[in-house]
């Protein structure tokens, strides 16, 4: 048994001479070439170190200026400016969440503009923005997912409601996280589902028991029972 795995192991080291010495021979005949592809590589890399230089930074910069004049009409509550622009130089959270959607100010674009439909009462509107957006956030992106359900709610979507309640709640945000499951509980008692609701009032009394909402999750855990 030995001598044959020794003899399989001579075989595999013959093997591996062959290919070493082939692949020698394969660089001596085609050195040229490979040169060349190595320089075509070096190429791709200061091509892409200049898209990172003279392109994707001044534009990132670029997005950050326009939210910047849009979050000034944001936060004076003039909602329909901070979506659409000024005629001045003000491009509106719309046209930078289109513009400059493969940027991160544009998906924060995108959120504004989820928020500031929401305060007009356009929830359709808000809701094509806010699934816009996403970020590796436990804040800000539970935030955002609950106002997706508050839209849906709006809407009468109760499925996709209670989805994106339970998305926010996932974050386990221990101020979001309660406020999402209730809202969430909210919506399976509107659709009869005593079962649904009642697990997520007790994950609130057992799970976050410091929450405002763990005050009255027994009284609802009692309505669901």
């Amino acid at each position: 048994m030995a001598k044959k795995n020794l003899q399989q192991e001579d075989a595999q080291l013959e093997n591996v001479s062959e290919a070493i010495s082939t692949t020698s021979q394969w660089i001596e005949r085609n050195s040229n070439v490979i040169t060349w592809c190595l320089a075509a590589v070096i190429v791709v890399v200061i091509g892409l170190i200049s898209l990172n230089n003279y392109v994707i930074r001044p534009k990132a910069l670029e997005a950050s200026n326009e939210n910047a004049k849009a979050v000034a009409y944001f936060m004076q509550g003039e909602w329909e400016k901070a979506l659409k622009g000024d005629e001045a130089e003000c491009l509106g959270f719309e046209e930078i969440a289109d513009s400059y959607s493969s940027f991160q100010q544009g998906e924060l674009a995108a959120l504004y503009a989820g928020i500031c439909h929401y305060q007009l009462g356009n929830y359709e509107e808000a809701a094509h923005f806010l699934r816009k957006f996403s970020a590796d956030d436990m804040v800000i992106d539970p935030a955002a997912r609950m106002l997706l359900g508050d839209a849906y709610v709006q809407m009468d979507e109760l499925d996709k409601a209670a989805k994106a309640f339970m998305s926010a709640a996932a974050s386990k945000n221990e101020i979001i996280a309660p406020i999402a499951l209730k809202k969430a509980g909210f919506v399976y008692m509107a659709q009869d589902n005593r079962k649904a609701a009642h697990r997520v009032f007790v994950e609130i009394r057992d799970n976050y028991p410091a929450s405002s909402e763990a005050s009255d999750a027994d009284k609802y855990i009692a309505l669901t029972e």
